[in-house]
């Protein structure tokens, strides 16, 4: 049971070549897979093939197979692609229905239009409010959102439909590192709690590092490597790929190249402070000891020099 692309090419209608090139990949229940890459490698069309979106909703042409627990997407209808995977991208005005006047009732308009009775409805609807921490935006009005709340109001309504799978293209684009950070952690117990397979593309490699089991990396319509997050993203040759590692990889390099020896465990504070969103955390008690700790690890004199350790922590 999952969700897979195997060979799958695609092309998108009027256009003389393929913008995928053979994509292999699987996000099984329960799993969250990262999806990273340079502008314009593919990530955005992956997540419109994945989804079932390409071709069915915008045409093109589609090679290779591309499955829903072991049913080809081309083989199901809207409503049914709907129930099975939900899908959410960058711009949040263009999934909001514009028919609610309060976010409680624009979170309602998908579970209602599934049929559900109202006490079920309801229990959905006040489910994802609090898994994403926006209760306070339920009697608001839709089109007066920030752009960071209208992003986490689409992803709840989202989340209202309990589908098997989801698929985001860059949700955290519009959202401060607060915002992303409570994304990261409602999408990663979402996977645990729900059992719900995740894809997700996006350029905050450090979310990627907190919250996927895998990661795939796309360059020109094409699978360069896929492996396990921590593999993947430490991989040096991620940044020629026009993709940048999360802070504590780029911090490890850069100490290695000093000559900085760091004890094992000092990695797992620096990351936690990492996936806070903010190099200020390094400020918080614990954090700031294990900060000196790095610099005062170095041989003699590394600490001395302008802008070393402490500088890049």
């Amino acid at each position: 049971m999952t969700l897979a692309l195997a060979g799958a090419r695609y092309r998108y209608a009027g256009t003389p070549r393929d913008v995928l090139d053979g994509v292999d990949l699987e996000v099984e229940p329960g799993r969250v897979v990262g999806l990273v890459g340079a502008n314009e490698s593919g990530k955005s069309t992956v997540c419109l093939v994945a989804s079932g979106l390409a071709p069915a909703s915008i045409g093109g042409r589609l090679e290779g197979s591309v499955t829903m627990d072991g049913v080809e997407t081309r083989s199901l209808k809207p409503h049914e692609l709907a129930q099975r995977c939900g899908v959410l991208f960058q711009n949040p005005t263009t999934q909001l229905s514009g028919t609610a006047v309060t976010v409680f009732e624009e979170l309602a308009f998908g579970p209602r239009n599934l049929g559900l009775e109202i006490g079920e409805v309801v229990a959905r609807v006040e489910w994802a409010l609090e898994t994403l921490g926006i209760g306070a935006l339920a009697p608001k009005d839709p089109v007066r959102l920030s752009g960071g709340q209208a992003q986490l109001v689409a992803l709840a309504s989202v989340l209202a439909l309990r589908p098997a799978y989801l698929v985001l293209d860059e949700p955290t684009s519009q959202l401060d590192p607060q915002g992303t950070r409570l994304v990261g952690e409602a999408l990663t117990r979402l996977a645990g709690e729900t059992n719900t397979g995740i894809l997700i593309a996006e350029h905050k490699t450090e979310l990627l590092a907190a919250m996927a089991q895998r990661v795939v990396v796309l360059d020109a319509g094409r699978v360069t490597e896929s492996g396990p997050a921590a593999e993947v993203l430490g991989d040096v040759r991620l940044s020629e790929l026009g993709v940048e590692p999360p802070a504590t990889v780029r911090l490890r390099r850069a100490l290695s190249e000093a000559g900085v020896s760091v004890e094992p465990g000092v990695w797992a504070v620096l990351a936690t402070a990492e996936s806070r969103g903010s190099s200020a955390g390094l400020q918080e008690p614990g954090l700031q000891e294990t900060r000196m700790q790095v610099v005062s690890s170095g041989p003699p004199g590394v600490s001395d020099r302008p802008g070393a350790g402490g500088g890049r922590a």
